[in-house]
């Protein structure tokens, strides 16, 4: 089968995809150069369109009851944080109703969101920890 080799008209391939619809814009017809590349065709392969996923806040709510030492130990255990960002933030939860954790891709953030509430929970406390999207 290597031995054989079927010409193609690119014409006539380009007017069968039109008539179906199909239109392959990686192909380039370029009818001039037919007989240089011995009538085969050019593929122009497209850079991959890559973006960066959106971003979500990782955010910490204030409640009555739970102490400001369980949220401390929360955001080094969770959230990588040293004991002076870990006081800042309960500090803020505190005084402002709620507190930046952190800033993640939403997988990481619903996973992390989760961990938190779970954690609270079988510590007896009500903290809630949600995500939003980053303004």
């Amino acid at each position: 089968m290597h031995g054989l080799k079927k010409k193609i008209d690119l014409t006539d391939l380009k007017a069968a995809f039109s008539e179906i619809g199909y239109v392959d814009w990686h192909i380039q017809m370029s009818i001039q150069d037919q007989d240089h590349h011995d009538d085969d065709l050019d593929v122009k392969v497209a850079p991959p369109e890559l973006k960066r996923p959106p971003l979500y806040v990782v955010v910490l709510l204030n409640d009555d009851y739970t102490p400001m030492d369980i949220v401390i130990e929360i955001l080094q255990q969770f959230f990588a944080m040293n004991l002076d960002q870990a006081t800042e933030v309960m500090l803020t939860v505190h005084y402002e109703g709620k507190g930046v954790a952190g800033i993640y891709p939403r997988d990481i953030a619903e996973t992390k969101a989760n961990q938190v509430n779970n954690y609270a929970r079988s510590q007896g406390y009500p903290l809630l920890c949600q995500i939003e999207p980053k303004q």
